[in-house]
């Protein structure tokens, strides 16, 4: 028998569970987040892409790897009858066990098979949903089959570039376009802030975009030698979008404290010179709780933390991304 499970299932990033448990201990939900094994079951919403506002609640988790969005608890008698519950609702499931391994193994083998394949750039997240499912005991089944993230259990492995890029940096960027399904092209202008040694810039040279690469120290000298990447030996933040001029696509790396680069972005987002940010807010000690809300209250943004991220969230803004009805939500 199915029963829905009243608020969120959180798959914490590895790492960082405190600051998740502390997110939503502080949560404005009354209660206590409840655990099993590596989740936490909470009432606390999650923050979700698109549907920022001015004002976003002290309560909003942005701290997790995935979360289960329609959780559902179920009582199985078979393996057989477990899988049947599973496939009943889609085909995509992953599993995400902590105890019944053997268990859940033979479940595993009755439910359709899902690529463990490296993924190539370029690459989009599938429209499909993606469930995620647990074992509680042998024979209580937690699942959802729908989750915050389209990739299994929120990590996306790519076929790593091993000999071109100065830093493994740019999985960051590539998970950041996959996950909104937008990046540059051919004919856009980009500006990378904070970008030695030039994995991002690398990246986004790869697409065929044009790229001004801006830092106090150069990036690699390979990349100096593309016709399509220009050097600005500058600190970012002193320069006014004017100094720039119009822009598609502003990506910034750099390490700073949060508020300092949410003040920079203001300066571009206020200059209506470029349409399009990935910017990595990158935590000094003491994760910036207010700071990332001010970037979620941004009409259209999105915050999470991605697979490739360390201690450390992503700002995406991509307002075509977001537009499109394809568009993961």
């Amino acid at each position: 028998m199915d029963a829905p499970v009243k608020g969120w299932v959180y798959q914490p990033v590895p790492g960082f569970e405190s600051h998740l448990a502390r997110e939503l201990s502080e949560g404005g939900s009354g209660c206590a987040p409840q655990r099993a094994g590596p989740f936490y079951l909470s009432e606390t919403p999650p923050f979700m892409p698109n549907g920022a506002s001015p004002d976003i609640p002290r309560d909003t988790v942005f701290w997790f790897q995935n979360c289960w969005l329609e959780p559902f608890q179920a009582v199985f008698a078979s393996i057989s009858e477990a899988a049947s519950i599973l496939r009943g609702i889609q085909r995509n499931w992953v599993a995400a066990l902590f105890t019944q391994y053997r268990r859940g193994a033979l479940i595993m083998k009755k439910l359709p098979p899902l690529s463990a394949k490296r993924r190539p750039f370029p690459w989009r997240a599938p429209d499909s949903p993606m469930g995620a499912w647990t074992l509680l005991d042998a024979h209580t089944l937690l699942a959802s089959p729908r989750c915050s993230s389209p990739f299994p259990n929120g990590t996306l492995e790519f076929e790593e570039d091993k000999i071109h890029p100065p830093s493994r940096a740019y999985l960051k960027l590539w998970e950041a376009f996959a996950l909104t399904g937008a990046m540059p092209g051919k004919h856009d202008r980009c500006l990378d802030a904070g970008a030695s040694p030039g994995g991002w810039t690398w990246a986004l040279a790869m697409l065929d975009a044009t790229v001004a690469a801006v830092d106090r120290v150069s990036i690699d000298d390979a990349l100096l030698t593309l016709p399509n990447v220009s050097f600005i030996k500058h600190d970012a933040f002193t320069l006014k979008p004017e100094d720039i001029g119009r822009i598609d696509w502003l990506c910034c790396d750099v390490i700073c404290y949060p508020p300092r680069l949410y003040e920079w972005v203001e300066k571009w987002l206020a200059s209506g010179l470029c349409d399009n940010f990935v910017c990595t807010i990158k935590m000094q000690g003491e994760p910036d709780f207010e700071t990332t809300r001010r970037f979620a209250a941004i009409p259209g943004s999105r915050v999470t933390h991605l697979h490739h991220n360390k201690h450390e969230l992503t700002w995406i803004y991509a307002p075509v991304a977001s537009a499109s009805p394809s568009a993961l939500r």
